[in-house]
């Protein structure tokens, strides 16, 4: 046996229980000499491949939702039979599904697979439709989604979800080494991931508005050229930066509260965000249509 297939064999032994243990084995080769240049090529390759395969097992970590949980607070799950709920966020993502992916012809729409999801005020029940149709989009045949929540302030997907969340989108806006698929989430949900808010920050909705938001925003959209992705954004008339944030949108789902928010305020909303082409109305917490389901109506505006 060469020194060549010695020094493999020692770092193959060794690479399973840890990375230092192959960096020893392998300098002690070379401290005695007995170590050519092919042969700290092998050194190196081994800690590498030891290092990417530590990475992928904390990548390849899952969440898994709590379904009936979920279910008793009206959110969608993939067990769900045919309900009023269901069917009404089909109605809503089928319109939002073709826009994603019209990118040639008269009615291409740019950045169609950016979708926001806001409302005009706190309370409207932004961030239950943001989810429901997060879910919903999760059980197409063809589509993957990633729900990003963008409320930085106030961050509710955690909460709907059960999610016990470290780092999100505001430690990849502040720390340019922080690559997104570090701190995305996948789920028993095959086809849904997650990106939380992350740790807070006492300018954390100025973020949404920054160059490094508008530098992430066409890294999604390139890199994920297959995947819808949804935002649940802070309400548009209380922060100046989640307009800003609408104006890099292909698309936008606007939550009005059933009898509480006025045409007014919806009016005033809508002239916020007319540099978007595409806006949808979702009337939501309508109770004349159910008595026991929550959920929302659909009308395009």
């Amino acid at each position: 046996m060469s020194i060549i297939e010695k020094a493999a064999a020692e770092l193959d032994k060794t690479l399973s229980d840890d990375a230092s243990i192959v960096e020893k084995a392998a300098n002690k080769l070379e401290g005695n000499g007995n170590m050519s240049h092919v042969e700290k090529a092998v050194r190196d390759k081994a800690s590498r491949d030891f290092s990417s395969s530590s990475t992928s097992k904390v990548k390849s970590q899952r969440l898994a939702l709590d379904f009936a949980k979920l279910r008793h607070y009206g959110i969608i799950t993939p067990d769900d039979k045919k309900n009023t709920i269901t069917e009404q966020f089909r109605v809503i993502k089928r319109p939002l599904l073709v826009n994603s992916f019209n990118q040639s012809g008269a009615g291409a729409v740019k950045n169609g697979n950016l979708i926001m999801v806001s409302s005009s005020l706190a309370g409207e029940g932004k961030s239950f439709c943001a989810v429901n149709l997060a879910m919903s989009i999760a059980m197409e045949m063809d589509h993957t989604v990633l729900l990003v929540d963008a409320d930085v302030a106030r961050p509710m997907v955690p909460k709907i979800l059960g999610l016990e969340t470290d780092k999100g989108l505001l430690d990849v806006l502040l720390d340019d080494k922080l690559d997104l698929t570090e701190v995305l989430i996948k789920t028993n949900i095959e086809k849904l991931s997650i990106l939380p808010a992350g740790r807070h920050h006492p300018n954390a909705n100025e973020l949404l508005a920054s160059q490094s938001m508008g530098l992430l925003l066409k890294e999604l959209v390139h890199r994920y050229e297959d995947r819808i992705i949804i935002f649940d954004s802070p309400p548009l008339l209380l922060t100046s930066e989640s307009r800003v944030l609408a104006g890099q949108m292909g698309q936008i789902v606007l939550v009005v509260e059933a009898e509480e928010t006025s045409q007014q305020t919806v009016r005033e909303t809508l002239r916020q965000i007319e540099s978007c082409e595409i806006v949808n109305l979702v009337y939501n917490k309508a109770r004349s249509f159910s008595d026991k389901d929550l959920y929302a109506a659909y009308e395009p505006y």
